[in-house]
């Protein structure tokens, strides 16, 4: 293992070994307080472009389940077709793996999809400091090649481009209700839900005009990066709210493009929501949901337009956790209800949407 040196862009440094792909790299830093997950997490569209620092301390003891694909093109136990974090940060990484699925180990995947991997560092104290400070961008070193530097490509650029799917992509042709699903970096899981639910999905890039279509239903999906690039989406969900009551459902970034749809801002978080435990209360109940959560951005509720109102609060920072219009059928939420190893206390949203299908 050679040795590495994260340094924040604070000048914090923190030392470790490589146990992934050698390459020198940078990014912005988040942590992850789940304490399993890493296949999904890692492969999850949501997190392109940053270093991802899991708190729980030992990582890699489950190894890696294979790269499979479904017939319908859907990856069999991963949440896209690659690995999305630019690199992956741990304190105790175990090199040896024990699971019924496993067919490598996370070294060995890291390292064949050429992403970079640390261990040996106190992520403990690396999240005080993101907590105390906000995240911030980073970068690894090899401190063997100290001259080679890599810069950051995070500021201005629009991640949800990135992994947006290109073109229409169909998925149970001809059965049930149709349901036009906006591609702004997809969870696998999401297509899984709906798929399981009996209708058909048409695939579309995030900024694909759809309001000409065929379809019953609208579902905004999840992406990463910073929702105010994404204002061609916003304009196209515009388009389709001023013509039609056709039901909609957003998720995570779906739900920021939806409140802005609807007329309010994004802020930034501190250090966002990645976990797999955040209470969520629904508005109007008693009613707390645990939920899973993968976001730097949230909804200010106080610029909603009258016509809409907040869905959920969490119950931790009291930011937005979903919005509703008060007349027509759009709704969404700021967590992942389909959170496969996260909990599902909340996939009735999916129900939901499908009743609301006319």
């Amino acid at each position: 293992m050679k040795n590495v040196t994260l340094v924040l862009s604070d000048g914090t440094r923190f030392h470790g070994k490589s146990f992934g792909y050698d390459a020198p790299v940078a990014g912005e830093v988040v942590f992850n307080t789940a304490m399993m997950g890493y296949p999904e997490s890692l492969t999850d569209p949501s997190y392109e472009g940053q270093l991802l620092t899991l708190t729980f301390p030992l990582v890699g003891n489950y190894g890696v389940p294979p790269f499979t694909m479904e017939e319908n093109g859907i990856p069999s136990f991963m949440e896209s077709e690659r690995i999305h974090a630019s690199a992956l940060i741990v304190s105790d990484y175990s090199d040896y793996y024990s699971h019924w699925n496993a067919v490598e180990s996370l070294s060995e995947w890291l390292k064949r999809e050429k992403v970079t991997g640390i261990t040996g560092i106190d992520t403990r104290e690396l999240t005080k400091v993101l907590r105390e400070n906000g995240v911030m961008m980073g970068k690894i070193l090899f401190d063997e090649n100290p001259e080679l530097i890599p810069e950051a490509d995070y500021a201005g650029i629009n991640f949800v481009d990135r992994v947006s799917c290109k073109e229409i992509i169909r998925y149970n042709e001809g059965a049930g209700k149709k349901v036009v699903l906006v591609d702004c970096g997809v969870k696998a899981n999401i297509i899984r839900s709906l798929l399981s639910r009996g209708v058909e999905v048409v695939r579309v890039p995030w900024n694909y005009d759809y309001t000409d279509m065929e379809f019953d239903g609208l579902f905004l999906a999840n992406g990463p990066g910073d929702p105010d690039m994404c204002e061609e989406a916003v304009n196209i969900i515009r388009k389709q709210i001023s013509e039609s009551r056709k039901p909609i459902c957003g998720i995570c970034m779906g739900n920021q493009l939806l409140a802005k749809a609807g007329g309010a801002t994004i802020y930034k978080l501190k250090y966002g929501h990645r976990s797999h435990n955040q209470p969520v209360r629904q508005v109007g109940t008693n009613k707390c949901y645990v939920t899973s959560q993968n976001h730097g951005y949230a909804v200010d509720a106080k610029t909603l337009e009258t016509d809409w109102e907040e869905l959920f609060v969490n119950m931790n920072d009291g930011s937005n956790e979903g919005i509703r219009h008060k007349t027509n059928p759009w709704f969404s939420s700021q967590f992942h209800p389909e959170a496969c190893s996260g909990p599902v206390d909340t996939s009735f949203i999916f129900d939901k949407f499908i009743e609301t299908l006319k």
